[in-house]
């Protein structure tokens, strides 16, 4: 037997191989297949199930494409329904993968078909447990997520019942891998392991002490931040089905001359440059989207770009594929082609360029007391911002920014000093800002991590609850 957990780290997401003599089965897998099937073709194994857990809503599942590609059944929980063929399974019912098996537990909660996948190994003993976003380490799956007209306490109720009485009996030695870990917006705080025990979780995670079900409904809806926007537009196309990421490939790796992407730009289609955030602000294209690679790459993607948007690529050379790969993570396939020998193309070609000034810390602390018109735009979220802030700073998260009623409150005359918590949102931030027409912009290197111990700066701390 061998289970290997495929963990995606700017998705904050885990797929998961299993095989037994010579069969394996793939548990949530991301839109690009061809890893598992290199996987189980270097195994010398042969894909007999895919199990989805429930309708993801922050990415793109691979199950169509996969199940296309290696004829393996799709398996969902009981109550799905979908807009392709798959397998429902009844509450209890197992599936066998060489000399182990899989049993399948209906947890709803998260979602309504939400289910979680209990392995039993060769001598017939369980090992583990596949939970997707029914339980996280330290964490539940966020019970607002999509599911009919059910509201998010009622979604709470049933996540209740499916932990107390499919979860919480089973034995404690039993590993629990689940679908996310650290940074996932499909909880509210994600311990930073990636995999757990039972025994570990029911003596540590929140949710799984004892209560009433009134206390558990309360608990585990306070302090929901809102999801992401592109959530409902994921769990929609999981349910649906999306074409095939090989024509997304072929669409979008086009190398486009720079003749081509100018030509492109005039018809209206955005411009994404994907390199790193500290390389964009050296120089870029106007009017483009700086998200880097380097980071929360896809997840941003999904919350700053319009899905009805056609995209051009800006990318380092040899990340083109990387870049399509992970926007069709999230769903962002409307992508038509590339700039051929990227940005440094565009310069010898001598075509107008924009930049982003970047300034230390110690420079805005030098600037706080002389500059009148100067303004601290904060772009992280609420809650980051609430528990300390430069003083007298606005926030304005980054993925409000796309909304002109938010820049609109900005003065257009003031010296915008914008900053994040490390540097990668405030670049996508200022980008935004540019591509609305502000321009007296300064990007503060290293954010708010290093502007809290700079001298000169005022912060203002949260005020700690009195015991």
């Amino acid at each position: 037997m061998e289970i290997k957990q495929l963990y995606t780290g700017c998705l904050s997401e885990a797929a998961y191989f299993i095989a037994s003599e010579g069969e394996a089965a793939i548990i949530d897998p991301l839109r690009d297949v061809d890893t598992y099937i290199k996987m189980a073709e270097e195994k010398g194994v042969k894909i007999k199930y895919i199990f989805e857990t429930h309708f993801h809503a922050d990415f793109v599942s691979g199950h169509i494409d996969l199940s296309h590609k290696t004829g393996a059944p799709i398996v969902y929980g009981p109550g799905t329904e979908a807009g392709f063929k798959v397998t429902v399974a009844k509450d209890g019912e197992e599936f066998s993968i060489g000399k182990i098996k899989i049993k399948v537990l209906h947890t709803p909660g998260h979602t309504l078909e939400s289910s979680c996948f209990l392995l039993s190994d060769e001598a017939g003993e369980p090992n583990c447990i596949f939970t997707g976003d029914t339980l996280f380490v330290g964490d539940v799956g966020r019970p607002d997520l999509f599911s009919g007209n059910l509201d998010k306490e009622d979604l709470a109720a049933m996540m209740y019942h499916s932990l107390r009485d499919k979860i919480m009996p089973l034995s404690d030695n039993i590993i629990v891998y689940p679908a996310h870990g650290p940074g996932s917006s499909c909880g509210k705080n994600l311990g930073p392991e990636t995999f757990s025990t039972i025994g570990v979780q029911k003596a540590t995670n929140y949710a799984l002490q004892e209560m009433n079900e009134a206390e558990f409904i309360k608990k585990v809806t306070t302090g929901l931040n809102t999801p992401p926007a592109y959530f409902p537009i994921n769990a929609k196309l999981n349910s649906r089905g999306v074409e095939s990421i090989d024509d997304v490939y072929e669409k979008g790796l086009v190398a486009l001359s720079v003749a081509e992407f100018k030509q492109k730009i005039k018809e209206g289609l955005t411009i994404l440059d994907t390199r790193p955030s500290t390389v964009f602000t050296t120089g870029f294209i106007p009017e483009s989207i700086s998200i880097g690679l380097d980071g929360r790459f896809a997840e941003f993607a999904g919350i700053i770009i319009p899905f009805s948007d056609s995209l051009i690529i800006v990318a380092e050379n040899g990340k083109e594929k990387e870049t399509i790969t992970r926007l069709a993570r999230v769903g962002l396939d409307n992508i038509h082609g590339y700039l051929n020998g990227g940005y440094e193309a565009w310069v010898e070609a001598g075509e107008q360029i924009d930049l982003i000034i970047d300034i230390e810390p110690d420079e805005l602390a030098m600037d706080i007391p002389f500059d009148d018109m100067l303004e601290i735009i904060d772009v992280r979220k609420p809650g980051e911002f609430e528990t300390a802030h430069i003083k007298g700073a606005i926030n304005i998260p980054v993925d409000t920014l796309t909304d002109p009623l938010n820049v609109a409150m900005l003065d257009d005359n003031a010296n915008l000093y914008v900053h994040c918590a490390g540097g990668y949102r405030s670049v996508i931030a200022c980008s935004l800002l540019k591509r609305q027409g502000m321009h007296n912009l300064r990007n503060v290197l290293g954010g708010f991590g290093k502007i809290k111990n700079e001298k000169g700066i005022t912060v203002v701390q949260a005020e700690k609850a009195s015991a």
